[in-house]
Order: C-alpha cells, then sequence, then structure tokens
C-alpha cells in the first residue's frame, strides 16, 4: 500500500509539473500580474464601437484600457463584472479619466451596435461597448486569447447561451498587456489593483 501511495503521488506531481510546462505563460501568471512575456496578450483588430465607428488598437493609445468580453444576454457575470466597473470608475477620482473601460461582445449575432449601446449606457457613460462580425472578433478574441462558445439551450427562451472566459485586461496607453484580473473581483480590489499599476 505505501509503495502504491508513492507511484500515485509521483504520478500527480509529474502531471501537474506538465501542465506548466504546456500551458501557455499568461494563464500560468498569477491574476493581477503580467506574465513574463507582455506580448503574449493583445494585437491588431477591428471592431465597431456602439457609436457606428471603426475601433482598432490604435483607438487604446494613450490611455489605459480595462478589457472584458461578455455578451449582453449573459445572466450574471457579464453584468455583475461591468457594475463593479463602473464602480471602480467612480471611485477613481481624477485617475478615472486615464482609463478607458471596453465591453467586448462575444456575441456578435445578436449584439448589434444599436443594442450595444442601449446596453453598456446602462452601467457607465464612460464604457465602450465594441461587436463586430464573426471574423473581426475571432481576430480579437485570439489576440487576447479569449475562449468563446455557443451553447445551445432549447429549453430558454434565448436559445442559447455563450460560454467565455472571465478575465478583465488591463493593457498600458502604449498598447501593451499589464495584467488582469478574475471577473469576480471586488471593486475595491480593482481600484486598489488599477491605482498600483496606473501610477508605476
Amino acid at each position: 500500500m505505501p509503495r502504491l501511495i508513492l507511484v500515485i503521488s509521483l504520478f500527480v506531481i509529474l502531471a501537474f509539473a506538465a501542465v506548466k510546462m504546456l500551458a501557455p505563460e499568461w494563464m500560468t501568471a498569477q491574476p493581477g500580474t503580467a506574465a513574463g512575456s507582455k506580448a503574449l496578450i493583445g494585437g491588431p483588430f477591428v471592431m465597431t464601437a456602439q457609436d457606428g465607428e471603426p475601433f482598432t488598437e490604435k483607438s487604446l493609445q494613450g490611455k489605459y484600457a480595462l478589457i472584458f468580453f461578455g455578451f449582453t444576454h449573459c445572466p450574471d457575470i457579464c453584468p455583475n463584472t461591468l457594475l463593479n466597473v463602473a464602480e471602480t470608475m467612480d471611485s477613481l477620482g481624477e485617475d478615472a479619466n486615464k482609463l478607458l473601460p471596453i465591453f467586448v461582445s462575444v456575441d456578435p449575432k445578436r449584439d448589434t451596435v444599436d443594442h450595444m449601446r442601449t446596453y453598456v449606457k446602462n452601467f457607465h457613460p464612460s464604457i465602450v461597448g465594441l461587436t463586430g462580425t464573426e471574423e473581426q472578433l475571432k481576430q480579437m478574441t485570439d489576440a487576447y486569447k479569449v475562449f468563446y462558445a455557443i451553447r445551445d439551450t432549447e429549453d430558454s427562451a434565448m436559445g442559447y447561451q455563450v460560454d467565455h472566459s472571465g478575465y478583465l485586461y488591463l493593457m498600458g496607453p502604449n498598447g501593451d498587456y499589464l495584467a488582469h484580473y478574475p471577473h469576480n473581483i471586488s471593486a475595491p480590489q480593482l481600484k486598489e489593483a488599477l491605482i498600483k499599476e496606473m501610477k508605476g
């Protein structure tokens, strides 16, 4: 029995080491910290903002950007995250002028420009809502290493849900990735983390 326990323990240790070696570097970084290479997240993209104007990676230049991917029919995680972002923006004072909060839809079929405009204004006037074609969305989600997938829910009036990863990405004024935070981070915690990055 002791020998069996030893073999199982060794297997678990080796399996954990393999996951650490094979996982993308940014996924193994602690939330709120940057991975070793700041080029792992971010890159060129072309989307459409809620005002109907094109929005690209160049639109991020000059400000810190806090980017969250979700969809307007999301029942809980997305609206709760956006409420925390809104509360954080209100609590930042003058530092809020340095930050551009962005909500990117992973459900372009339902989240039209008009719908995004109506949705984001329910949370905070500074939040920019982005949508686009399936091809444009794939380009941006690939750049930001975001997972999303359509899941049919025949018993729901909405017809389908969208499963997606739930990180907030902080990008610097030059477009570089700085840090990521879990969707359930509280507004006070987010404020503290953002101030640390923006002052640093």
